[in-house]
């Protein structure tokens, strides 16, 4: 997680003080508002955050010594400034203020703790701060009055922790019958109310708000009327466990002194009323490990529940900022968002401590006070704050100061009273210091001629004197009426000069105020769109990723299809080529063992013809006779282009026979006599040959012929 700032846990006080703190404490003497607590899980060191420990005072102490450091010597005296019961504040005149001290002093008990009186022990070293430290920009032209108040929200009620009234006991007291005692002395503090005023600021009402001179009073209203009071029980994780949220509100009163640089401007208007709010949150808890039973379980309920509320309007601001939207915010929801609205909508600067106990048992709800504390960085919330424009010369109290001092050197110089003031000598008194002295009246004698004629003498010349003092007065009356005058209608032409000149800058400021609006409404709408366009250009991006990689994967699987492919047509040629050539061995094998068949087979048929030649053209009277085997062999056949055959077998003789067909056609059949064996299976026939007659005389002819076949049996063959 990522905070504009992270201290580590030796961090000293002042360097916390100096990060977060101190800015807050110099718009508050601006007159702006601002608001800091500190946030964490029970027990991670909160309230020594905001208090301190002794010798080393925390943020609380510090913001007191610095406001007083710096507005010090420019401080109203007391009850000059009053605030009202709406949340307003007036100005008294000196008259008014010293009745109201006197009146304040007549009571039996002052309300508030004196300011010089012994400083409880306790807390002393708290606020014994060193280095406090001092506001630059001071207007020393204003005076300043500071006021505090302190309250506290337990169980969502609201309650004056300064209140006067008994906050030791909510519960009543029982007797030995199990019964509350009726105590009607004891008079329960009420829970006080929030309210809103004419400026659209939330407040409490009837609540007492104490005002102080110095560091050390206020931090005495804070520790022993406020402090003690305060809530806090013992759990399973923290014996110091505060049950409330504290608010402790400074407020700061600041108005213009007038022309002469004396008394307070006398205008409501000029009143600038700012204030700075320590709030210290309650820690988040859970019950299965605080072990927390009846009011401490439904304490921790309420503490969940305005933190709860809290983180959500919280949320909800963030989503109405980042898009442009105007969800209502659930401030209502609880007294600690109602209270702090105003923070929230933009009238001041917000602040948050996060703490954070490195405990491994408080991991998870770290995380949760992280990842919230994350979230509010967000979350703008500050804007200008228009102060009252005075209209006043500055550096009034510096020239009313130089005055007196001047004055009073020269009073001393003239032999009158060293620390003599225009409030200790009337005009009338100077006057006649200026006078020389009456010699003595007192007449001893009657005859005395000297002591009336010398007071006569005296006399005249305090009369010539002052006769002489009127005119001259008469005289630089009337150069400075003519200087007054003069004077106002130089203001009167430059008053109505800058008139003009401060509404054209006002419409020029409203000009581009609305103008800065605008443009703001623009940017936002802008910004909600880049959010939207970045998204859609993520989403776009995520899709191209994924498409390119489905397109590189399909592209690898084209590439591994495509070399298989080539491979596999490889493969196919070679199989084509070496099947082609097995083939075409193949089939020359068969056409050279074709040819050599086709050869013998017309061989054959040539031999069959030549013999059934010589068996048409034989003689018809001679009788047929079978040639010996010497003469077939002796003589010589004609041949043809063929292959030599192969060697003849011998047959049975055979023998001419006629008969007639059932169709009436003439038949000549050749058959062997008896059966003979036939050695072998390569064996061509010996056609007898056959009477030329008894072959004019039929229609078809008839060859029966047998040979032996290759199972060892004699096969027998008819050719027609």
């Amino acid at each position: 997680y990522s905070f504009k700032e992270v201290f580590g846990t030796l961090v000293v006080q002042k360097e916390l003080f100096d990060v977060v703190a101190k800015p807050l404490v110099e718009d508050l003497i601006r007159g702006k508002n601002g608001l800091l607590f500190t946030y964490g899980v029970t027990g991670s060191g909160k309230t020594h955050t905001m208090t301190g420990s002794p010798g080393d005072g925390g943020l609380l102490p510090r913001c007191l010594a610095m406001i007083f450091n710096s507005i010090g010597p420019f401080q109203a005296k007391r009850f000059v400034f009053k605030l009202d019961d709406k949340n307003g504040v007036e100005v008294q005149s000196e008259v008014e203020a010293l009745l109201e001290r006197q009146r304040r002093e007549a009571l039996p008990t002052p309300k508030t703790p004196a300011g010089k009186r012994q400083l409880d022990p306790e807390f002393a070293d708290m606020i014994d701060v060193q280095d406090q430290g001092r506001a630059e920009e001071v207007d020393e032209d204003n005076v300043y009055g500071v006021f505090v108040s302190y309250i506290e929200i337990y169980n969502n009620y609201i309650y004056d922790l300064l209140e006067e009234a008994p906050f030791d006991s909510i519960k009543p007291k029982w007797n030995s019958c199990n019964t509350p005692v009726r105590n009607g002395d004891f008079v329960p503090p009420q829970s006080k109310i929030l309210r809103e005023d004419q400026n659209h600021n939330m407040y409490v009402t009837g609540c007492t708000e104490v005002e102080v001179k110095s560091t050390e009073e206020a931090f005495e209203v804070f520790w022993r009327a406020g402090q003690k009071k305060r809530r806090i029980a013992n759990t399973q994780l923290n014996r110091e466990s505060s049950r409330s949220h504290s608010v402790f509100i400074i407020k700061l009163a600041q108005a213009p002194l007038d022309a002469d640089g004396d008394n307070v401007l006398q205008e409501k208007e000029q009143i600038t009323l700012s204030q700075l709010s320590l709030v210290d949150l309650a820690g988040s808890e859970r019950t299965n490990r605080t072990k927390a039973e009846g009011n401490r379980l439904r304490e921790a309920g309420n503490i969940n529940q305005s933190l709860m509320t809290l983180r959500t309007c919280i949320e909800v601001l963030r989503e109405n900022q980042l898009y442009g939207t105007n969800k209502m915010v659930p401030y209502r929801d609880s007294k600690l968002t109602h209270l702090f609205k105003n923070y929230f909508d933009g009238e001041g600067k917000v602040r948050m401590i996060v703490c954070v106990n490195p405990k491994a048992e408080d991991y998870e709800e770290s995380l949760q006070v992280m990842r919230f504390a994350e979230m509010t960085q967000e979350v703008e919330v500050a804007r200008p704050v228009d102060r009252p424009l005075c209209g006043l010369t500055p550096g009034r109290r510096l020239r009313n100061q130089a005055f007196r001092e001047e004055l009073s050197r020269k009073l001393e110089l003239r032999g009158g009273p060293v620390g003599a003031g225009p409030e200790e000598q009337s005009p009338a008194e100077q006057f006649f210091q200026s006078l020389p002295p009456l010699p003595s009246c007192e007449l001893l004698d009657i005859n005395d001629d000297q002591t009336l004629p010398k007071l006569i003498e005296a006399l005249e010349q305090r009369h010539k004197m002052r006769q002489m003092l009127a005119e001259e007065f008469g005289k630089n009356v009337l150069a400075f009426k003519g200087m007054l005058q003069e004077f106002d209608s130089s203001v009167a032409s430059k008053e109505n000069y800058f008139q003009g000149k401060l509404a054209e800058k006002e419409k020029t400021i409203t000009g581009q105020r609305t103008e800065l609006e605008r443009l703001e409404k623009k940017i936002k709408t802008l910004e909600y769109k880049i959010e939207i366009l970045e998204k859609t250009a993520t989403i776009y991006e995520e899709d191209k990723r994924n498409l390119q990689q489905e397109l590189e994967s399909k592209s690898q699987k084209l590439q591994r299809q495509a070399s298989d492919k080539k491979r596999l047509e490889a493969r196919l040629q070679g199989m084509v080529a070496e099947t082609s050539l097995k083939w075409e061995k193949e089939c020359e094998r068969r056409v050279a063992a074709k040819q050599l068949e086709m050869q013998n087979k017309l061989w054959v048929k040539d031999e069959k013809l030549k013999q059934l030649k010589a068996i048409v053209t034989e003689p018809r009277a001679e009788k047929p006779e079978r040639p010996s085997r010497e003469r077939e062999r002796e003589k010589p056949l004609p041949r043809s282009v063929s292959p030599s055959p192969a060697p003849t077998t011998p047959v049975a003789p055979l023998h001419p026979q006629r008969f007639r067909s059932a169709g009436g056609e003439h038949w000549v059949g050749h058959r062997p006599s008896f059966p003979v064996s036939i050695p072998s299976a390569h064996s061509l026939l010996s056609f007898p040959v056959l009477l030329e007659r008894a072959l004019a005389r039929c229609d078809r002819y008839l060859l029966t012929h047998q040979e032996l076949a290759s199972d060892g049996e004699i096969q027998t063959k008819l050719i027609k």
